[in-house]
C-alpha cells in the first residue's frame, strides 16, 4: 500500500486510464485487465497525458495501444488512485491517475503493444482483488456496483452528435 503526505500527493506525476467494462448477454458486467510491461502485474490501459488530447480521449488511447479496445469513454472521471511507477533505471515516482470509464464495443484483432502484455476479462471482484493499488480495487467496486461505469459511458454517447 502506498502511504503518502499530502504534499507527496500534490507533487505526483500525473496520468490518465480507462477502466474497460463491457455488458454480458446475461447483463453481466466484465472487467479487462493487462499487465504492465515491467512487474508484470494486473492494471488497467495507463499512461501518460498527451499534447493536444482531452483526459479521457488519451484513456481512450491509451486502451487502443495497450489492449485493441474500442468503445464509448466517458468524459468525467471515476475516481484518482496512486501508485508507484518502477522506471527502467529501478528508481520510482509517485503518479496519480484520472481514471474514465470506457465501455467496449469490440476489440480489434492487432493493435500496438499486443505481443508486450497478457490481457483478461474478470468479474468486477475477480478485478478488484488481482489490482495491487487499494484505490484502483475501490474504483473498481465502486463504479461497476453503483453502475457510474455504464451511466458514465452512456452519458457521454448521448453528448456525443454520432452517437459515438
Amino acid at each position: 500500500m502506498v502511504t503518502v503526505t499530502d504534499e507527496e500527493e500534490r507533487a505526483a506525476r500525473r496520468q490518465i486510464g480507462a477502466l474497460p467494462f463491457q455488458r454480458g448477454p446475461d447483463g453481466a458486467i466484465s472487467v479487462l485487465l493487462v499487465t504492465s510491461r515491467e512487474s508484470r502485474r494486473w492494471v488497467i490501459p495507463k499512461g501518460w497525458p498527451m499534447k493536444g488530447r482531452k483526459p479521457y480521449e488519451a484513456a481512450a488511447r491509451e486502451a487502443y495501444e495497450e489492449a485493441g479496445l474500442v468503445g464509448q469513454i466517458g468524459k468525467r472521471p471515476l475516481g484518482l488512485y496512486l501508485y508507484e511507477k518502477r522506471l527502467k533505471n529501478r528508481d520510482s515516482v509517485l503518479c496519480q491517475v484520472k481514471v474514465f470509464p470506457l465501455e467496449v464495443r469490440k476489440q480489434l484483432t492487432r493493435w500496438p503493444e499486443q505481443d508486450q502484455r497478457e490481457l483478461r476479462w474478470f468479474s468486477p471482484a475477480e478485478a478488484a482483488e488481482a489490482v495491487n493499488e487499494p484505490g484502483l480495487a475501490a474504483i473498481i467496486r465502486a463504479a461497476l456496483k453503483s453502475g457510474k461505469a455504464v451511466k458514465e459511458a452512456r452519458n457521454a454517447r448521448k453528448a456525443s452528435p454520432r452517437g459515438e
